[in-house]
C-alpha cells in the first residue's frame, strides 16, 4: 500500500431530461483510478497530491489554471459512502452555473470493498507484513469525464487574433497532444518543388503525424494548419533548390526560420519534444 488501478470505459446516468449540452448526459466515457490506502494513514496529504496531480494534467493539455477552481461538497450533501468529495471545476464558455466539473475526487472510505465481500462472500482484506495487522483498505477515487476533458482543452487552445487587419483562428494545442505535428508545403504546385517536398513528406511521415498540401497560396495554407493546431510549417521554396535549406513557421508567433534539410529532422524533434 498504497496501490492503485487505472481504467477507462462507458458510464451511464438515469438523467429524466438530457440536456445541457454533455454535461447531462446518460452515456459518456470515464477514467477514474482506485487508489487503495492504509485507513490508519493521513489522508488529506494523499488528497491534496491527487488534487494537484488532476491540475497538472489539466495544463499538460493547456487547461489555464486561472480557469479551473475547486469546489468541496457540503458534509450534508455528500454521498453516504463518502467522507470528503472536491470536484476541479472548469469555465466552460456555458453551463448552468458557469462553471462545471471536470475533475471529481472522492474519499469512498471502504465502502466497495465491504460491499463487494459482503455479497461475495470473500474476504477483501491487505495483510500489512511491517506492521502484522489486516485490514480492508481506504479508496481514493480521482474520476475525468473524457468529453468534458476533451472540450475543456479544445476551449483553452481556441484563439482569435487579428493580423493585419483580419481575424486569425488558431488552436494553439500543446505540441504534445496537437493532431498533426508538421506540415509540408511546397510554395508552387510545379514539379520542381512538389517533388522534393513529397520526398521531404514522406521521410518526416516516418518519424511524426505530418500532412501535405499544396492547394491555394501559402497563406491560406498557413491559416488552415493554424485552425487545426498545427505547430511548426515546412515550406520548400525556389531557394530551397540552391542552398538546401526550407523554411519552418511557428504556429503561435508565426516567426519564420531557415533551416537545413540535413538538420530539420533534428531541429523538429527538439521543438516538439
Amino acid at each position: 500500500m498504497p496501490f492503485g488501478i487505472a481504467q477507462i470505459g462507458k458510464a451511464f446516468r438515469n438523467e429524466i431530461v438530457a440536456k445541457n449540452f454533455i454535461f447531462r448526459i446518460r452515456e459518456f466515457e470515464q477514467m477514474e483510478i482506485e487508489y487503495f490506502i492504509d485507513p490508519e494513514e493521513e489522508r488529506e496529504p494523499l488528497f491534496e497530491q491527487w488534487l494537484k496531480a488532476q491540475e497538472e494534467f489539466a495544463s499538460e493539455l493547456g487547461i489555464k489554471k486561472e480557469d479551473l477552481r475547486r469546489y468541496e461538497h457540503p458534509k450534508d450533501k455528500l454521498s453516504h459512502y463518502s467522507k470528503k468529495t472536491v470536484d476541479t471545476e472548469f469555465a466552460f464558455p456555458f453551463g448552468t452555473r458557469g462553471h462545471e466539473e471536470l475533475f471529481g475526487l472522492a474519499h469512498r472510505t471502504d465502502f466497495d470493498l465491504t460491499q463487494q465481500a459482503k455479497f461475495s462472500g470473500q474476504k477483501l482484506e491487505y495483510f500489512d507484513p511491517v506492521n502484522n495487522r489486516r485490514y480492508v483498505p481506504h479508496v481514493l477515487e480521482p474520476t475525468v469525464g473524457v468529453e468534458r476533458l476533451f472540450f475543456a482543452a479544445l476551449v483553452s487552445a481556441y484563439t482569435e487574433e487579428e493580423v493585419a487587419g483580419e481575424k486569425r483562428v488558431v488552436l494553439k494545442f500543446p505540441t504534445k497532444i496537437a493532431p498533426i505535428k508538421v506540415a509540408i508545403l511546397p510554395l508552387s504546385k510545379k514539379a520542381e518543388l512538389a517533388e522534393p517536398a513529397r520526398k521531404l513528406f514522406n521521410q518526416l511521415k516516418a518519424e511524426f503525424v505530418a500532412e501535405y498540401d499544396e492547394t491555394q497560396s501559402i497563406g491560406k495554407r498557413y491559416r488552415r494548419q493554424d485552425e487545426i493546431g498545427t505547430p511548426y510549417c515546412v515550406t520548400v521554396d525556389f531557394e530551397t533548390l540552391e542552398d538546401d535549406a526550407v523554411t519552418v513557421r511557428e504556429r503561435d508567433t508565426m516567426k519564420q526560420e531557415r533551416v537545413k534539410l540535413a538538420d530539420l529532422q533534428n531541429y523538429l524533434q527538439e521543438k516538439l519534444a
